[in-house]
């Protein structure tokens, strides 16, 4: 990790330190990095809102000028100095946010795979239910977090989401384990004629999960908790492989909040209803806008079903926070507005 993934790799690690649960840490941790953002999307929506306005504007220049392109750039220039406008005021706020996103990501996925490492080991030590999956782990009805809210996914982690943890990760997890659970999980890579673990490489680690998972195919607790319901294993549909489990680790509930809180902000958000539609010949919305409406609903759920549900737990709460951020920084600027409109009439008064 670098600095910063680690900085805020530490933050949700503190939060969940205090509430003791990492569904609610998120939420805090969410609501926290929407708050700290908040300034660069208040200026991101005040360059395009000043955009808005200049608009008709440079339509006008465009017709005006349209034979003569250098003629038209430089009056284009003189109206945006002239109104104190930038191109980037838009677009430049929004991409200083990439970097701390991206960290956000990476830590949030840092905690994921240390979690789902740390799990694993319990399981190949013998521990029991209570211990492997912690009061930490659960969320509302999701049993791990860590899995994805799924029917069609064990609650106990699987082959693929081990071969995603990479050897640092591995390495970290098995840091943090006692002595008494490194020589159980020696003993039962043993019994199960396996080698003891290596996770110097990635290379080396894909080896290692190998291993545990010939191991944890020996452990009753394991089984019980990947065992398929009899009859709805490898079922095909369409281009998609589907396995009902025993154990499912969710009911598909976060995937679809994430669909319908996209389909609500886009409705309802004042941000998107504020910035002027494309119109065709016949005056109606383009089918660009209508595509996007649809696509990132649909998005939203593919993205909370292929990941873990701490994932879907933060897309939610920042769905909701963008949307309530929204509105207050819609008023803060109807408020400039007016108070800039009270001071342009009073101006014109004394003139």
């Amino acid at each position: 990790m670098n600095a910063i993934e680690q900085f805020l790799y530490n933050i949700l690690a503190g939060i969940n330190s205090l509430v003791g649960n990492y569904g609610v840490s998120i939420i805090i941790f969410t609501i926290l990095m929407r708050l700290i953002l908040m300034p660069f999307d208040y200026k991101s929506r005040k360059g395009m809102k000043k955009m808005t306005l200049i608009q008709p504007k440079l339509n006008e220049l465009q017709r005006k000028y349209k034979d003569d392109p250098q003629k038209l750039q430089q009056k284009q220039a003189d109206l945006m100095r002239k109104e104190g406008y930038s191109p980037l005021s838009g677009c430049l706020p929004l991409l200083l946010t990439y970097p701390i996103m991206i960290a956000m990501f990476a830590a949030m996925r840092g905690i994921a795979n240390e979690q789902l490492a740390l799990q694993t080991f319990r399981y190949l030590a013998g521990e029991g239910n209570g211990t492997i999956l912690s009061a930490a782990d659960r969320f509302l009805w999701v049993k791990n977090i860590w899995m994805p809210d799924s029917v069609f996914v064990p609650v106990a982690p699987n082959a693929q989401a081990l071969n995603m943890i990479n050897a640092a990760m591995w390495n970290r997890a098995y840091g943090l384990l006692s002595e008494g659970q490194v020589q159980a999980i020696a003993k039962a890579l043993a019994d199960a004629g396996q080698a003891a673990l290596d996770f110097t490489t990635n290379d080396a680690a894909r080896a290692s999960v190998s291993s545990m998972l010939v191991a944890l195919g020996q452990s009753a607790t394991y089984v019980a908790d990947v065992a398929a319901v009899p009859g709805w294993s490898g079922l095909n549909f369409f281009l998609f492989s589907i396995t009902l489990f025993q154990n499912p680790n969710g009911w598909l509930l976060l995937p679809a909040l994430a669909g319908i809180s996209q389909v609500l902000q886009y409705k309802f958000n004042p941000a998107m209803n504020a910035q002027p539609q494309p119109q065709d010949q016949n005056g109606q919305a383009s089918g660009m806008n209508n595509f996007m409406k649809y696509f990132f609903p649909i998005l939203s759920v593919y993205f909370c079903l292929t990941s873990n549900a701490g994932f879907s737990v933060y897309w939610v709460t920042s769905t909701v926070c963008m949307w309530v951020q929204s509105i207050i920084i819609t008023k803060i600027l109807e408020k400039q507005d007016a108070k800039n409109a009270q001071t342009t009439a009073g101006e014109g008064s004394i003139k």
